[in-house]
């Protein structure tokens, strides 16, 4: 995982010119795409979405503890989280430490069968994002740079925001971009939006004016000479114009999509003010502005130890900050037309492992788990499949990954039998044929 940069402000202002002449070159990259790169020509499906935002569950959250409690299983399964709550749909119960997120259940649909029986972060994360298995010779795109190409540079998207957006920090379990290449990178924010000046890596920085950059912009151009020699050339008249792009993203109004100041103060505090809160709201601005694809990295889920403890403080955090997402985005007329992904790698081990060292923990498991899916043309309301009385088990109606994302895609308006740019013949979506293990599409709540 990325660490925290030093403070110093020496320090700050080197790196930030490092960051901004990294954004130069990435505008650059994409006003290559714009103007000469050929993507994949095929119709698309209707598409009911625009936009995701996905919530990636780092480390893997417990399903039990979650989206589907198990209360009669006894407290080597429960711990002493035994009484699930109601939601605002009957029939369908969620663990009490999301009482909010009970009120939205109309909304979102739970899947309460994904499997792939993998449990090991990496390759679980890779097969969650990307619906194939290693060990090919190929890495392949995560969902997010797929939709960075098909509904970003295919689908000749304007913004001067990049179309994939991870805050805040990149996940790190893969490359998310796989063969695509680096232009399809997600472009990750840093800094932390539950601060008082949400300081977005090359974009927003604590203690510098706008004023002061556009001086420095001023004398960095004044100094140099290669561009005043050749300024009529191709290369350096579209070098210029990605540094007028860069610098309207740093000082124009796009970059005040990060500026959560102009917020009022009672929708901040509904969110809550934590990094996932903010990250939250940050998303639903994004999302505003026609981004396609956000990914909120909420780590600290990997418990292994002490389970009940720490699922507290983060269980109330994400139950604020999911709760107000998927109501804001509704108030705002939004939802229909945005898929909320909420998920993980796999899930955690449904008997509690009380010795010590664990303490009351739980260890990855990958045969049976949740992910939760609202808006974008999904059903609310509903539950999809379900696990075994102690939760251990696929009880019936088996989810896969390339299930869930080819139901994402499809949603989208992504033909998944659209080509990728590669040498060889690869699709978007692995199939039986490639040997994907599938039993069909989410068609009960699409």
């Amino acid at each position: 995982m990325s660490k925290k940069h030093n403070s110093n402000s020496g320090s700050r202002i080197s790196r930030r010119e490092a960051v901004k002449r990294g954004l130069v070159c990435t505008a650059g990259l994409w006003l290559t795409d714009r103007l000469g790169f050929a993507a994949p020509t095929v119709e698309p499906a209707k598409a009911k979405a625009k936009s995701v935002i996905q919530i990636w569950m780092w480390g893997g959250p417990t399903h039990l503890d979650t989206f589907d409690p198990k209360p009669d299983a006894g407290s080597d399964y429960t711990g002493p989280l035994n009484k699930p709550i109601e939601t605002n749909v009957s029939g369908i119960r969620v663990s009490e430490l999301l009482p909010e997120t009970a009120k939205q259940a109309d909304k979102y649909s739970i899947i309460r069968s994904m499997t792939h029986g993998v449990n090991g972060h990496e390759t679980a994360s890779y097969e969650v994002q990307t619906g194939r298995k290693p060990g090919d010779g190929k890495v392949y795109p995560g969902v997010g740079a797929v939709v960075s190409l098909f509904k970003g540079y295919k689908a000749g998207y304007k913004g001067l925001i990049p179309p994939y957006i991870v805050l805040t920090q990149p996940q790190g379990r893969f490359s998310e971009s796989g063969f695509l290449g680096s232009r399809y990178k997600p472009f990750a924010t840093g800094g932390d939006p539950a601060q008082g000046k949400f300081a977005v890596e090359g974009v927003v920085a604590q203690g510098i004016t706008d004023e002061r950059q556009q001086a420095r912009r001023k004398f960095l151009h004044e100094l140099n000479s290669l561009e005043h020699a050749t300024k009529d050339d191709p290369q350096m008249v579209a070098l210029n114009q990605a540094d007028k792009q860069a610098y309207d993203l740093i000082l124009g109004d796009a970059g005040k999509v990060f500026d959560l100041a102009q917020e009022k103060d009672e929708i901040r505090d509904r969110y809550g003010r934590t990094t996932f809160g903010q990250s939250c709201l940050v998303a639903r601005r994004l999302v505003e502005r026609g981004v396609p694809y956000i990914t909120i990295n909420y780590q600290g889920w990997d418990m292994h130890k002490q389970i009940f403890q720490n699922l507290g403080r983060k269980m109330r955090e994400m139950d604020k900050g999911m709760a107000s997402l998927l109501q804001d985005l509704s108030d705002h007329g939004l939802l229909d037309s945005t898929i909320v992904w909420w998920g993980g790698e796999f899930g955690r081990t449904p008997k509690v492992q009380w010795e010590p060292p664990w303490s009351g923990g739980r260890n990855h498991y990958g045969k049976v788990f949740c992910h939760v899916v609202a808006g974008g043309g999904f059903k609310g309301g509903q539950v999809v499949g379900s696990s075994d009385d102690k939760g251990e088990e696929v009880k019936d109606r088996p989810v896969y990954p390339v299930d869930l994302i080819g139901s994402i895609y499809q949603q989208l308006g992504i033909d998944t039998e659209a080509r990728l740019p590669h040498a060889e013949v690869v699709h978007v979506l692995a199939s039986a044929e490639d040997g994907a293990k599938t039993a069909g599409r989410l068609k009960e709540i699409m």
